[in-house]
């Protein structure tokens, strides 16, 4: 009885992380040169973002969390490559 406990536990585990797997989509490694925005602080400041090529000079304002730009060029580059 043990042993069928202890195999439908290890199914049921499967099956949790192949849905989390399922969730979780493609993910890029973190490493150099795979960041998807480009922050310039100084001599002037700029965010970009390298997925859409959009650009915006507030640097502050996106560090305070004004992203709504960046989502919908991302929403219309998304849209346009699949």
């Amino acid at each position: 009885m043990k042993m069928l406990k202890s195999k439908l536990l290890d199914m049921k585990e499967k099956e949790h992380k192949d849905k989390i797997e399922d969730l979780k989509g493609n993910q890029m490694d973190i490493a150099w040169g795979s960041q998807i925005r480009s922050y310039v602080f100084c001599p002037y400041t700029m965010v970009k973002d390298h997925r859409t090529n959009y650009e915006v000079g507030n640097v502050q304002g996106v560090m305070d969390g004004d992203l709504n730009e960046f989502i919908n060029s991302y929403l219309k580059w998304n849209k346009k490559n699949n």
